[in-house]
């Protein structure tokens, strides 16, 4: 099985081609890949496949699939999809600078820059949606700067819906969170059926948001692109920053705009890493012959 890494900001991702998989992607498979010791490592799978029919005929020319390390698949991925555009420019498959790629979350539109950056339409935020529990939006049509508890805890949250469910608190000094500890208990809070993102963020004097982020299904990463527009998009909602806004991670900056009726634009890099093969003992571990 043929692959390709790619990383954006430290969000890496393994990139396979739908036809060169030997069998299901299913938990093992995507625990064996990811594996950074005994594996190729990653914080991800993204499998390249065709559209649906409905989509290709809405101009879509790929669908891209993602796989998280415990095998979970979530709806989009903000880092995933400039590395996916980019992998499709490289193989060809993506003639114009601009394109639609099928994803959980719908279609998506990146587009291609001189700079090797990748500027994505992400889609509308929603500040409530049903990745919510009804109790937690019931009579609200925004969920902002509500109050959650977790393990004896109180936090003041912010909820965004960028494709995929994000939790956003407002700390000090977001270094100093045990985001090991705290990341899984707000993950799987009642709140969030879906489950959720987790970013812990502080709005600097020069308006842009630095921020860390525990991803649904992975644990704390160096980037997370629908982590960066869920937050730009709580920022700029809140008055916390101008528009657009510079988000600050581990891994770099990210650049999020919110356009009208709350269409987001995140900026950033891709870059590829590496290309090679899967070896029959790590197909063995991911359950394959």
């Amino acid at each position: 099985m043929r692959f390709t890494k790619w990383q954006g900001l430290g969000n890496d991702y393994i990139i396979v081609d739908a036809g060169a998989l030997s069998g299901v992607l299913n938990r093992t498979a995507a625990e064996a890949l990811c594996d950074r010791h005994f594996g190729i490592g990653g914080d991800g799978v993204l499998v390249w496949e065709e559209p649906s029919v409905e989509a290709a005929a809405a101009g879509a020319i790929a669908r891209m699939r993602i796989f998280n390390p415990d095998g979970s698949e979530p709806e989009m991925c903000g880092n995933g999809i400039r590395m996916f555009a980019r992998h499709l420019r490289e193989r060809g498959a993506a003639a114009e600078d601009e394109f639609l790629v099928e994803t959980g979350a719908g279609l998506i539109g990146p587009g291609l820059m001189e700079d090797g950056r990748v500027r994505v339409r992400m889609g509308r935020v929603r500040f409530r949606s049903d990745s919510l529990a009804a109790e937690v939006a019931h009579g609200r049509s925004e969920v902002l700067e509500e109050t959650l508890h977790a393990d004896g805890e109180e936090y003041v949250f912010s909820f965004a819906d960028v494709g995929n469910p994000h939790c956003i608190i407002r700390v000090a000094e977001p270094g100093t969170v045990d985001l090991s500890a705290v990341g899984p208990l707000l993950e799987h809070h009642p709140a969030f059926p879906n489950r959720a993102n987790v970013e812990f963020v502080r709005p600097e004097t020069d308006g842009s948001i630095s921020m860390r982020v525990w991803e649904r299904g992975v644990g704390e990463t160096q980037a997370c692109g629908t982590g960066a527009t869920a937050v730009g998009a709580v920022g700029i909602r809140l008055g916390w920053s101008p528009n657009p806004v510079v988000v600050h991670l581990p891994g770099g900056d990210l650049e999020i705009e919110m356009l009208e009726e709350g269409e987001m634009v995140m900026t950033g890099p891709a870059e590829k890493t590496f290309t090679g093969t899967v070896a029959p003992p790590l197909l063995k571990r991911m359950g394959w012959q």
